[in-house]
Formats: C-alpha cells, sequence, structure tokens
C-alpha cells in the first residue's frame, strides 16, 4: 500500500498494490500495524456498509463525543468524497479535501477525528464501506450544509442539479454556526 499526501496533512489518500490477471485481482485493503506505522495510529471499532442511487449526497458529518476516524473506500460504484476540518486550533481549520474513490481506482481517504465527512453519489449506484475509530453516537452528531459558502466545496452535481438529502441533511447548520474542535 501506498500514502499519498494531500492538501490537509492529516487527511490521506491509500493506494492498494493491486495484483491482478485474467481471473480477476486480489489487493489488501488493511492492515493494523502497516496503518498504525504509516497513517495514524487508531484503533477501529465498527465497520459501516451503505448503498446509495445517483445524485444521493449524505453528509456533511461528525460527531462532537465519541470522535470518529473514518477510513472510506468504495466497493461499487464512484462517490465524490469530501473532508472538512473542524478543529479550530488546527492551521487548516474550515479547508476541505475531496476525491473521486470508485470501485475501479480502489483509492481509500483516511479522515481522522476532528473532521465532518460527506460523499456525493456521481454513478448509477455506489457501495460506500467505512471503518470507524470509535461507535456511532447520534446524540452528538452534527450535520453542516453541502453547499455552505464558507465552505465552497466544488461538489460535481450534474447540470448543477441540488442533489438528494436527508431530512437531518436538508436541516444542516451553516459552518459558522456549527460547534467546532478545540
Amino acid at each position: 500500500m501506498k500514502v499519498v499526501e494531500t492538501s490537509i496533512p492529516d487527511v490521506k489518500i491509500i493506494e492498494p498494490k493491486v495484483f491482478g490477471d485474467e481471473r480477476g485481482f486480489f489487493m489488501e485493503t488493511f492492515r493494523d500495524d502497516w496503518f498504525k506505522e504509516n497513517v495514524a495510529d487508531v484503533e477501529f471499532v465498527q465497520d459501516n456498509h451503505s448503498k446509495s442511487k445517483h445524485g444521493i449526497l449524505r453528509g456533511l458529518h461528525y460527531q462532537l463525543e465519541h470522535t470518529q476516524g473514518k477510513l472510506v473506500r468504495v466497493i461499487s460504484g464512484e462517490v465524490y468524497d469530501v473532508a472538512v476540518d473542524m478543529r479550530k486550533s488546527s492551521p487548516t481549520f474550515g479547508r476541505s479535501f475531496g476525491i473521486l474513490l470508485s470501485a475501479e481506482n480502489k483509492k481509500q481517504l483516511w479522515v481522522p477525528a476532528g473532521f465532518a465527512h460527506g460523499f456525493y453519489v456521481t454513478s448509477e449506484f455506489a457501495e460506500f464501506v467505512y471503518r470507524c475509530t470509535d461507535y456511532y453516537h447520534p446524540e452528538s452528531e452534527v450535520s453542516i450544509r453541502y453547499n455552505d459558502a464558507m465552505l465552497g466545496i466544488d461538489w460535481p452535481l450534474v447540470n448543477g442539479i441540488k442533489p438528494s438529502l436527508s431530512a437531518k441533511d436538508e436541516a444542516g447548520l451553516d459552518f459558522e454556526s456549527a460547534s467546532s474542535f478545540d
């Protein structure tokens, strides 16, 4: 596996080594000792798997308690994945990083604790899997508006059409009103 730095130093792209031939392929997607040495010294406690249709946008979410770091990847389809730094003391506070993740490119993204996270489905369907460093805690979850002007995220929306959002995300806070981490 290879670690690729991003414009936000704590957010990392992980590119697996893929071994393939006419029969298919094999790749290692996670190895605890390698991850701790090369990316972050964390423990993962929960794995999640979601399936979404084209045009669905999930996020931008984070938890104020039981803060989660997430190792994310796509196993079917393609998404535009975004991380937003919510750590006030960070030099990259309020900055975002976005990348296309797909079953084809097999890239993973490490989104550390202290970041809001979301994704937009660009293919017909996408299956998204992620490992979390803490358990889901709905009582402390925050949703920020995906289109907050202060964040200026350039989502690849088809013809500028508004994405399909959950009620929670529809009622998301603007970045300035959202709680952040010290």
